[in-house]
């Protein structure tokens, strides 16, 4: 839907609107918001709200740390859930204070992938996500523990699936804010579940992963649960993916369409998957950002971790959903929730149009069960495999010149900096599972 500015005003008066929160999200994926009081509305739409940027992680430094929210008005809810002293919602745009937009936003970075897909002729960009997430129970003081609230598995139902009420609620929030459901769903794992909701342009898209995520936890809370995306949260558990559908328009056909192929793709469509896969391990620190979700990236659990496609199965990192026509699509199945999702879709749209650009050659499908494969047949294949940690990650990153242009210099070095960190802190940690295994044998 779309709103001006009249129409923000007038409804934040009719609804009662106390508090707006003008949120953006930060380098990580993590969202942030400066709340102000309504009697503020006027001045925020103006684009005159400033913030310290030096706060922010991986946006600038003290000595140049004023930047400005400018909302995108089309972005605009209530939040249905707080029924007293009501809070409305604008996402906004990081602007610098000469009016420029700021490098390192991973929302500007995602419309520039766009711009560049614009100037190739396509259009329209759009996609389809799908977060998984864990509910686990909370101890006495509200804080999260690792005890799932279910032993339900795939699309199993109550009472096996004790998830299923606050599922449901979540739901009817979103509705409630303008999605359209179009499943929801126990996945494999205990406590593990799946909400899908309708493709849209890129943009919203992401918008829309960052929305549920704060809904889903917002409302999990709600039944005494804490919902989490973190990709890997149990050992010998399926691990949480964020699969995104991704397909090219130009006006209203479907650029990865052709109905005189024997699959139905176009060349642009091939030549698309040829560019993700070239670039998957470069793109693998941003689709799959954290040390744990190289945990979930492993044979045996559903998670792809090889660079391969295929129409037939799902154990390939590319998957080509049966509908054909308007909805042909490519499925891309290694990203995870932890992934800004801004980011995610900026290297892969980038890394796609790449292999347009030069026509990349798309390999021969692998129809086989990659996981049971040897590393001999998989080599012999051509299959590689996605990086086996994060470091291995980063390397490939930067070795990656199609990324690098996609993040900017900017983000770039914000982003490989604090993950080195991260990194890091976790190598030099002393995990339990050292303790149990070599306390007592040395």
């Amino acid at each position: 839907m779309s709103y001006s500015r009249e129409d923000i005003i007038r409804i934040a008066k009719e609804e009662n609107v106390r508090f707006i929160r003008l949120q953006f999200t930060d380098l990580m994926g993590i969202i942030k918001n400066v709340e102000i009081p309504v009697s503020q509305l006027p001045k925020a739409l103006d684009n005159k709200m400033m913030f310290d940027g030096s706060s922010i992680e991986g946006y600038v430094r003290i000595e140049e740390s004023d930047m400005y929210l400018y909302p995108d008005l089309d972005t605009w809810v209530v939040f249905p859930w707080v029924t007293e002293d009501r809070v409305a919602r604008l996402i906004c745009d990081i602007y610098m204070p000469d009016g420029t937009p700021f490098a390192g936003d991973p929302r500007g970075i995602l419309k520039r992938a766009l711009e560049e897909a614009e100037e190739l002729g396509y259009t329209s960009f759009n996609v389809g996500p799908e977060p998984e997430f864990f509910l686990f129970q909370t101890d006495e003081k509200g804080n999260p523990t690792t005890e799932l609230n279910d032993q339900g598995g795939y699309f199993d139902l109550a009472p096996t699936d004790l998830g299923e009420n606050c599922r449901r609620d979540i739901v009817l929030m979103l509705e409630e804010m303008g999605f359209e459901i179009e499943a929801s769903h126990h996945e494999v794992a205990p406590g593990q579940h799946e909400i899908d909701f309708k493709y849209a342009h890129a943009i919203k898209a992401a918008d829309q992963i960052q929305t549920f995520k704060l809904v889903v936890k917002t409302i999990a809370r709600k039944h005494g649960l804490h919902a989490t995306f973190m990709p890997k949260p149990l050992y010998g558990m399926n691990g949480s993916g964020m699969h995104c559908h991704q397909s090219l328009f130009k006006g209203s056909e479907n650029a990865f369409y052709d109905a005189n192929d024997r699959l139905g793709l176009s060349t642009v469509a091939r030549h698309y998957m040829a560019g993700i896969l070239q670039h998957a391990r470069g793109m693998a620190a941003i689709t799959n950002p954290t040390v744990n979700s190289f945990k979930r990236l492993v044979p045996g659990y559903e998670a792809p971790c090889y660079v391969a496609w295929s129409a037939s199965n799902r154990s390939p990192m590319i998957r080509i959903p049966a509908s054909r026509g308007l909805s042909t699509r490519v499925e891309v199945r290694n990203p995870d929730p932890a992934a800004n999702p801004y980011l995610a879709l900026a290297v892969m749209l980038k890394a796609g149009l790449d292999g347009i650009r030069n026509k990349t050659a798309l390999p021969a499908p692998v129809d086989r069960n990659i996981y049971v494969m040897s590393d001999e047949e998989r080599i012999d294949a051509g299959i590689p495999s996605l990086p086996l940690n994060l470091r291995e990650a980063l390397s490939e990153m930067l070795r990656d010149e199609v990324v690098c242009e996609a993040l900017g210099d900017h983000a770039l070095t914000h982003f490989y900096e604090m993950k080195e960190i991260e990194y890091d802190i976790y190598r030099t940690q002393v995990h339990q599972w050292e303790r149990d295994q070599y306390l007592t044998t040395y």
